[in-house]
């Protein structure tokens, strides 16, 4: 089973992208969904007892948690210590339900992939890209965002030319849906065809 992980910087249309490949029969385990699973569920208690005031109704108020990382950017290690061990446990649980049945393909989709060292655990690195003004337009775009929140989040990722330099396969969303979608679908033939990269 080869196992691709899927990563971008935010608003290069990397959750767009995971779901072609879901829409062409590849199983996408999105660490996202599953953070926002868990966020009404196992990271509820640690982070109500390390984010006093974050929980309510029984989730993860996630406006309230973003707020408190606003303002103490340095907790994000404390979060990233409840979150990280739950998501890397149901992203072994989805590798071995797949193994188990055989599938060809899997992608993880990790937003933070070289961040969290991820890609040591994924046989192909695919990343999405676009140009920064389309990226900067994007995420200016949705709603609650702020020059400065778009400053804080990119300051905790790696720049977009450094992961295209250790990108097994690039996807460039800025060229339009089509050309994402046949991108995709080429990624796909390559891998079953046995290119893993296309620097080989």
């Amino acid at each position: 089973m080869i196992v691709v992980g899927l990563t971008g910087s935010i608003g290069m249309g990397k959750s767009t992208t995971a779901k072609m490949f879901a829409e062409e029969g590849v199983p996408v385990n999105d660490s996202d969904a599953v953070v926002h699973d868990l966020y009404r569920g196992d990271a509820v208690a640690p982070i109500g007892i390390a984010f006093p005031g974050s929980v309510r109704d029984g989730a993860v108020d996630r406006q309230e948690l973003s707020r408190q990382l606003s303002a103490a950017p340095e907790k994000f290690q404390i979060l990233e210590a409840i979150v990280h061990p739950l998501v890397r446990q149901r992203e072994i649980a989805f590798l071995e339900r797949h193994r188990q049945s055989e599938t060809d393909i899997v992608v993880l989709d990790i937003p933070l992939l070289f961040e969290v060292k991820g890609a040591d655990r994924v046989d192909v690195v695919v990343v999405v890209t676009c140009d920064p003004q389309i990226q900067r337009a994007r995420v200016l775009a949705r709603p609650g965002m702020t020059e400065e929140k778009l400053a804080m989040i990119l300051s905790r990722q790696l720049p977009d030319s450094e992961k295209r330099e250790k990108a097994d396969f690039l996807i460039d969303t800025g060229l339009g849906l089509e050309r994402a979608k046949a991108r995709v679908r080429e990624i796909i033939a390559s891998l079953r065809s046995g290119k893993m990269s296309e620097h080989a």
